[in-house]
C-alpha cells in the first residue's frame, strides 16, 4: 500500500505504509502528547512483522534521538526549528533517522523525505525538505557531531548521546564521580528486549522458557523475550505480564524483609505490574489503592486471574486514605519523573523538565508519609521510584520521620553493584550496569 500525489513537474510522488504511517504516529507523539510505544502498537497491529519493525525504528528512534536531529537540522538549514512548520519539522526528523540510525540509502532517504513531504503537508515545502536532507546528507554523522558537540562538557555528551543537558546533569549528579557516565547514556539509547514476569501461582519461568524466553539474571520470577510479548501464551492469558527486572528486584528486596504479620499495601498501584506480583506472595491479604479510576481499573485486570478474597482494588486519593495504621507491608511506587526508564519510553525525556521534578517532588513527601501513617510498628515501608534524580529519591526518604534505614542492598546481594554510592543501605539499580531501568528502593522500618 502507498499514497499517491503528482509533484509539481507532473511525476507521481508514492509513500510506502511503513514511513506514512511513521509521520503520522511522529505527529500524533509530538502535537498531540501520544505516547510513542502505545501510538506505534495500535498503528502496526496488523502490519506484516518487518514493515511493523521498520515503523518502530522509525517512531522510537526518531523520538528518542530528537535533540540531536533538532541540531543537525538547524545547522543544515540555517535557521531555527521555529521558522518552520512542525509537520515539515517532523519530516525532516524522519529523514534524518534514515540517514543517520538506519540502512537505508542516502539517495532513498532524500527521495523518499521529498516525497512524504510533498503527499501528506504539500508541494510548496518539498524544496526546503529536499535541500535540507541533501545538505544533512554530505556529511556523515560523526562529522555533524565533531562540529556541533566537539567537548566533553555536559552540554557536548547530551548532544552526543541524545539527552537535555539537565538530564546529564542530574544522571551524573546521581551517579557519582566514579561512575560512567557515557556508559550509561549509551545504554539509555539502547532499546530493552521485553522483560516478561510469572505471577506466582499462576505461571512459572520454566513455562515462560518454554515459550522462546532467557531467564532473568537475578530475578526469580523473570524472562527475557525478543518480540511480542503477546506471542507467549500466559501473557495473553494473563498469568503472566511485562515487567522491568528492577521493578521485579525491589518488590524481591521488599518481600525479603522480616515482616510481621498482617495485611499488604500497594499504595500506588496502577498500572497493577506490582500488584500481581505482591498479590502472588502475600501470605494473607493485599489491598491495592489508586487515585485514578481507570489505572485501577487496569490493577483489577491485572489481578483478575487470583481468586476473589485475598485481595482488594479501590480507587483512593494516597495523600488522605481513610485506613490507619494497619499493614505489614506498605509499597509506595510513587509517581516520579521516569528519568530511570528513558530506554523504553523515548519521546519522554525531550518532554521532562526541572519543573517536573519540582513538581512531583511534594506528592512524594506526601505519599511517603501515608505509607509510614498506614504501617504498623515494625512493619516495612518499601519506597520506590523509576528515576536515580537525587531530589525524587534519596532527597525524599532522608526527611522521613519515624522510621529506621533497613539495609536495602542486602536483600539481593546477588546483584552486584546495587548499593547507592551516596548511602549503601539503598538501592540503586542502572541500565549500563544491570540491565535495567534505573530503580530506586529504600526500605524503612516503621518505629
Amino acid at each position: 500500500m502507498s499514497e499517491h500525489r503528482r509533484s509539481s513537474r507532473g511525476r507521481k510522488r508514492s509513500v510506502d505504509a511503513p514511513r506514512r504511517i511513521a509521520f503520522d504516529a511522529l505527529r500524533r507523539i509530538n502535537s498531540q502528547g501520544a505516547y510513542a510505544n502505545l501510538v506505534t502498537t495500535s498503528a502496526t497491529a496488523r502490519m506484516i512483522p518487518r514493515d511493523a519493525g521498520f515503523v518502530i525504528e522509525l517512531v522510537h528512534g526518531t523520538c528518542r534521538m530528537q535533540g540531536t536531529w533538532d541540531a543537525i537540522i538547524e545547522a543544515a538549514a540555517g535557521r531555527g526549528l521555529g521558522s518552520m512548520q512542525p509537520a515539515v519539522v517532523d519530516v525532516l526528523r524522519l529523514g534524518a533517522q534514515q540517514l543517520f540510525a538506519t540502512q537505508v540509502a542516502t539517495h532513498a532517504a532524500v527521495a523518499t523525505s521529498v516525497d512524504l513531504a510533498g503527499t501528506a503537508i504539500g508541494e510548496r515545502v518539498t524544496g526546503l525538505v529536499n535541500a535540507v536532507v541533501r545538505k544533512m546528507s554530505t556529511r556523515d554523522l560523526d562529522s555533524w557531531l565533531a562540529e556541533l558537540a566537539p567537548g566533553d562538557d555536559h552540554t557536548s555528551l547530551g548532544l552526543r548521546y541524545a539527552h537535555p543537558t539537565w538530564v546529564v546533569d542530574e544522571l551524573a549528579r546521581a551517579l557519582g564521580a566514579d561512575g560512567d557516565l557515557v556508559a550509561l547514556l549509551s545504554a539509555d539509547n539502547l532499546a530493552p528486549v521485553p522483560m516478561l514476569v510469572a505471577r506466582p501461582g499462576l505461571a512459572t519461568v520454566d513455562e515462560l522458557v518454554a515459550a522462546g524466553a532467557e531467564p532473568a539474571t537475578w530475578s526469580p520470577w523473570g524472562a527475557a523475550r525478543p518480540g511480542n510479548p503477546r506471542e507467549v501464551p500466559a501473557i495473553g492469558e494473563g498469568r503472566a505480564g511485562v515487567q522491568d527486572e528492577g521493578s521485579q528486584l525491589a518488590i524481591l528486596a521488599a518481600t525479603s524483609a522480616d515482616l510481621p504479620d498482617g495485611p499488604w499495601l500497594d499504595l500506588c498501584a496502577g498500572p497493577g505490574g506490582k500488584s500481581a506480583l505482591l498479590r502472588g506472595l502475600s501470605p494473607t491479604f493485599l489491598l491495592a489503592s489508586e487515585a485514578q479510576h481507570q489505572r485501577a481499573g487496569l490493577v483489577t485486570q491485572n489481578l483478575a486471574n487470583y481468586p476473589p478474597g485475598a485481595h482488594q482494588v479501590i480507587t483512593c486519593d494516597g495523600t488522605a486514605p481513610a485506613w490507619g495504621p494497619r499493614f505489614a507491608l506498605t509499597v509506595a511506587d510513587v509517581p516520579c519523573s521516569g528519568l530511570g526508564a528513558l530506554r523504553r519510553r523515548p519521546e519522554s525525556r525531550w518532554r521532562r523538565t526541572p519543573g517536573t521534578v519540582a513538581g512531583l517532588v511534594p506528592l512524594q513527601h506526601a505519599l511517603l508519609r501515608t505509607a509510614i501513617n498506614s504501617t504498623l510498628p515494625g512493619g516495612v515501608i518499601a519506597y520506590i521510584a523509576c528515576s536515580p534524580h537525587l531530589d525524587e529519591t534519596i532527597g525524599v526518604v532522608e526527611q522521613a520521620e519515624q522510621v529506621e534505614i533497613i539495609d536495602a542492598p542486602a536483600l539481593i546481594a546477588q546483584v552486584p553493584g546495587a548499593a547507592h554510592h551516596l548511602d549503601g543501605r539503598f538501592i540503586q539499580l542502572w541500565p549500563h550496569l544491570h540491565g535495567s531501568d534505573a530503580m530506586f528502593c529504600a526500605l524503612l522500618r516503621r518505629r
